[in-house]
């Protein structure tokens, strides 16, 4: 299925009903399914017009506004490809991508001018510069043509272009927590079949009400929310910026059915004082994924919003959701990430390819017309994505599964630390610290050691109002783990340095103690 024909059949079905609404934190705009149809189909023809080859690389650098959801439909419908640039990088980390991608045409919004300026003479590919919110006079680059104007005169009928659904359709450069991020080249079917995923496990239908909380330039956002709420014909609500206070007043307002959060959103959420007292009936559905979702805050959104129904997804840039974890089964299966969808092959696989046994540890790994394509421009780390053969794409995670079919995460491979000649699992201990209530957040890391090579170190976030002391700390650690998985650094911190989708960088924690010392 071609992604520019899930908007044109919604908006054939509900063509006066709202698309998406935006939420700004100084007005609110509703743009009905006919009126993104017609902009996506502008927007399409006016990229046609500038001559490009088919393939050639779109990029957008973009908040999340209404304009975001027209240009992605504008350029499915053109045979290029949308890359999905992060708002967050610095101009060295912007650049690298902008270069790297071959990057032809830039879509900015005019908020990031200033960074768009810095990059601009560093990345000579770019041949055309589209400035989204303003005209060149008003905080654009000199050169730059707005985006009103560049659709303007276009037609609003779809253009006649041949595309075929293995073609390349997008690119999301990975976060990058080590070395340079790298671009997951994607194609129609491949996302299709993540949009199909995603409207069956979570339950999605034409009436539901979509929060999109997450940045859209990120897979989470795009394409596990945005776009099967899009397939179905619901509605969306951008609420930008996110904040938990923003995300309940548009609960309220909006009548929110269902929205996907990072566990760092869900988190804050958990702790929000007067929860109870606010009028969030409608919101009964809550994914969540991109990292580790401690136990306690799902106990806690449950008991404290008996009406929501949580689903833990599972999933990569580089393979869409290969595992979800109805809610149904929450309550027995707690702490797993669920079990294969309907439309894709899952497996934890041994070193050589065959299949673990019901828990043995092993790779976890996805076979299906779900993967992507390649790392673009990258054919050694692409070649290792695939390394098994047989058409299996590696996750880098180690898990198990158990005899129903159910996957429960070890831990990253790369996250992983040798103490002592023994593999040593970071998650395993942040499960026993969060046992200890007082505890919000941890990240448990391995630090350099001249007799073990390297020992676990533990920061931890405490929930507001809380005190715990590292005596206690060591005394669970000591009653739940074997000696050499005991922390031999304890840190209370007052925040972790983050992800666009909530993940906590540890590579940036374990680099001043690594600096200068090779790890082991």
């Amino acid at each position: 299925m071609l992604t520019g024909d899930m908007l044109r059949r919604s908006a054939r079905r509900f063509p006066d009903k709202a698309a998406i609404v935006f939420r700004g934190a100084q007005h609110t705009e509703r743009v009905p399914y006919r009126e993104l149809d017609a902009a996506a189909d502008r927007i399409a023809h006016a990229l046609l017009g500038l001559g490009l080859p088919k393939g050639a690389i779109v990029s957008m650098l973009c908040r999340n506004l209404a304009a975001y959801g027209a240009v992605f439909f504008g350029v499915a419908r053109t045979g290029l490809v949308l890359n999905n640039v992060s708002i967050l990088y610095a101009p060295d980390e912007l650049s690298y991508v902008l270069n790297k991608s071959e990057t032809q045409v830039l879509l900015y919004d005019v908020q990031f001018a200033d960074k768009v300026a810095a990059v601009r003479a560093a990345c000579p590919g770019i041949r055309h510069v589209i400035a989204i919110g303003g005209e060149p006079d008003h905080g654009a680059l000199p050169g730059a043509l707005a985006f009103d104007r560049f659709i303007a005169d276009q037609p609003a009928t779809p253009p006649e272009v041949s595309i075929d659904e293995r073609d390349a359709f997008c690119m999301t450069y990975t976060g990058g927590t080590t070395g340079h991020p790298k671009g997951v080249l994607m194609n129609h079917r491949a996302r299709a079949i993540t949009a199909h995923t995603v409207v069956v496990e979570e339950h999605l239908e034409a009436a539901d009400v979509v929060a999109i909380v997450t940045p859209l330039f990120h897979v989470a956002a795009l394409n596990i929310m945005f776009q099967p709420a899009m397939l179905v014909g619901a509605t969306t609500v951008f609420v930008t910026p996110w904040s938990p206070a923003a995300f309940v007043d548009a609960v309220e307002a909006e009548r929110i059915t269902a929205t996907f959060m990072v566990p760092t959103q869900a988190n804050a959420l958990a702790m929000l004082p007067g929860l109870e007292a606010r009028d969030l009936q409608s919101w009964t559905k809550l994914s969540f994924a991109g990292a580790p979702m401690p136990d306690w805050v799902q106990v806690e959104l449950m008991r404290r919003l008996p009406q929501l129904r949580l689903t833990q997804i599972y999933g990569q840039s580089e393979m869409g959701v290969i595992a979800a974890l109805p809610w149904q089964r929450v309550q027995d299966k707690l702490g797993s990430v669920g079990c294969q969808p309907y439309n894709v092959d899952v497996a934890v696989l041994r070193a050589d390819g065959s299949p673990a046994a019901a828990g043995e540890m092993g790779e976890v790994a996805s076979r299906g017309d779900n993967l992507m394509i390649g790392y673009y421009g990258e054919p050694v780390q692409t070649a290792e994505f695939f390394r098994l053969g047989h058409g299996w794409g590696l996750s880098g995670d180690i898990g198990v599964v158990d005899a129903d079919g159910f996957i429960t995460l070890i831990d990253r491979a790369k996250d992983m630390l040798i103490s002592g000649g023994e593999n040593v699992y970071p998650k395993e201990i942040e499960q026993v610290l969060y046992e200890l209530p007082e505890v919000a957040e941890c990240a448990v890391f391995g630090i350099p050691d001249d007799k073990w090579g390297e020992v676990p170190a533990a920061y931890l976030l405490l929930k507001p109002g809380c005190t715990l002391s590292e005596a206690r700390v060591l005394a669970q650690c000591e009653q739940k783990l074997a000696r050499l998985k005991r922390p031999r650094l304890v840190r209370f911190v007052d925040g972790f340095p983050k992800t666009p989708i909530g993940k906590i960088q540890k590579n940036l924690l374990k680099e001043p103690y690594w600096q200068d010392r090779k790890k082991i």
